[in-house]
């Protein structure tokens, strides 16, 4: 090949790579736009929810069907107390709650201990799903319906297993114990199951960010922003996954992933699947998905739900330091659950799952963070050397940053008029800013630590970096 050859063929891959990234970037903003009109569909024309506990309890306190919460516990010594009074100061007919300590380092079993007041028991487990031993359970002397269940170390899915082996009731709330139900949330995760023809086997709710807010007694006392840029940005992230994504996926029965914050599911679908995987770090959509697979190969009509009313509050990384870490696990669980579940990508098998569920994962999470960062090279260079239409790179720019900030200004007003869970009108600028200037730094460098996870699944290195918290009340 001549170097005049040689100049037109990397000319033309050069050209080929920014389409492609373009095209991508596309996609991903589109979707993201058709779910927003379908979330705020969904939302115009829905009933409207019970305002408060006191008419959910008269509504349902004679129906509701008992619920074990189950929390994994790794480390929580300096939110655990106040989880765990949240917990039990639930408003619900019958629920007892397990908190299971994942072999903590730290002063977690202890602080359970002392301010609950536990002494060993003799529980038995009705079903054995995890892999490490259980070292001994206790139940508190002032809370009946409180059991801690102390195991070896084995992460979270693990634990999980080990509360679902020692829960009896027909439906178990998984949630992590950083995280802060509102009191009627066990209600509303409840309702959907109280309508229900056998069909439905797990309920969603929408998970917020406490940082910057006050809690007292284990209970959301005031609801404020953070001071910082970063749980700000995240909180934006968290609507635009919560209140758009989660509702459209729900309305077409595409819903695949129940965040591991907070998730209501049918107990004995749970134990016929063998609960959470143990050799994966993206356990929550790993479940869902598995679920879709197992029902589907079964044959078997059923639904998973989605109520954004209910609202879990967790804590959500205050620095870049920890959010580096959490993302690049969700990406790598992403693909680890991918890998594992191939064949139903574009599988007709697996219906709507197969040919629109499984391929938006792979435009999400194979395809669309390289191609965006990639594109924010290719394209303005490409454009330098006289390759490619400058307008081309202009457009770019705005399909990935302006129309991504359109988006989350558009969630926004959605979550305004709807739910409002943001208190106060300066608040609420402090939000609307973040949605605005998250996509000029933040959103590159979380396409950054996504690669990052990329690299952790080609290495398959599956060690477990946790995330450092302040606790609650910390800005």
């Amino acid at each position: 090949m001549t170097w005049a050859g040689f100049q037109d063929a990397a000319a033309q891959a050069v050209i080929a790579v920014a389409f492609f990234c373009f095209i991508v970037v596309f996609l991903r903003n589109a979707i993201g736009l058709a779910q927003l009109l379908i979330a705020g569909w969904v939302f115009g024309t829905r009933i409207e929810p019970s305002e408060g506990a006191r008419e959910l309890w008269q509504r349902y306190a004679d129906l509701a069907m008992p619920i074990t919460v189950i929390a994994p516990a790794y480390n929580e010594e300096l939110s655990i107390a106040e989880s765990v009074k949240a917990l039990l100061a639930l408003e619900y007919p019958d629920h007892e709650v397990i908190v299971v300590n994942d072999g903590s380092k730290d002063d977690t079993l202890g602080e359970l201990l002392r301010v609950f007041e536990m002494e060993k028991c003799d529980r038995k487990q009705i079903a054995k799903l995890q892999q490490t031993e259980i070292r001994e359970t206790y139940i508190s002397r002032r809370f009946p319906n409180l059991l801690v269940v102390d195991k070896e170390n084995g992460r979270k899915a693990d634990a999980a297993n080990a509360g679902l082996g020692f829960a009896r009731t027909p439906l178990v709330c998984v949630i992590d114990a950083d995280s802060i139900i509102e009191p009627d949330g066990l209600l509303r995760a409840a309702e959907p199951f109280m309508h229900d023809d056998g069909r439905l086997v797990a309920v969603g709710g929408a998970i917020r960010i406490v940082n910057g807010s006050t809690v007292k007694g284990g209970s959301l006392q005031e609801i404020s922003v953070a001071k910082g840029l970063v749980p700000r940005f995240q909180v934006v992230e968290y609507l635009r996954a919560f209140l758009t994504a989660r509702v459209a996926n729900a309305h077409t029965n595409t819903l695949m992933l129940i965040s591991g914050a907070f998730g209501l599911f049918r107990r004995s679908t749970l134990v016929e699947i063998g609960g959470y995987r143990h050799d994966t770090v993206g356990e929550d959509l790993e479940l869902v998905v598995r679920l879709h697979r197992h029902l589907r190969e079964q044959k078997r009509d059923y639904q998973l739900a989605f109520v954004p009313d209910i609202v879990c509050w967790t804590e959500a990384p205050a620095g870049l330091k920890g959010l580096d870490n959490q993302r690049a696990r969700w990406q790598q669980g992403s693909l680890e659950t991918l890998q594992r579940h191939r064949r139903m990508i574009c599988n007709p098998r697996y219906g709507r799952i197969g040919l629109l569920a499984m391929p938006h994962i792979v435009l999400e999470d194979i395809l669309g963070p390289p191609a965006e960062l990639v594109g924010y090279l290719v394209l303005p260079a490409a454009a330098l050397l006289g390759l490619l239409d400058p307008m081309m790179a202009v457009a770019f720019f705005f399909v990935s940053i302006v129309f991504g900030s359109a988006l989350s200004v558009g969630t926004l007003v959605l979550e305004e008029q709807q739910l409002r869970r943001t208190p106060t009108a300066k608040d609420l600028l402090r939000i609307g800013w973040a949605a605005l200037i998250e996509n000029f730094g933040y959103r590159q460098i979380n396409l950054w630590y996504r690669l990052q996870g990329v690299l952790r699944f080609v290495k398959k290195d599956n060690t477990w970096a946790a995330v450092p918290r302040a606790g609650f009340n910390a800005n």
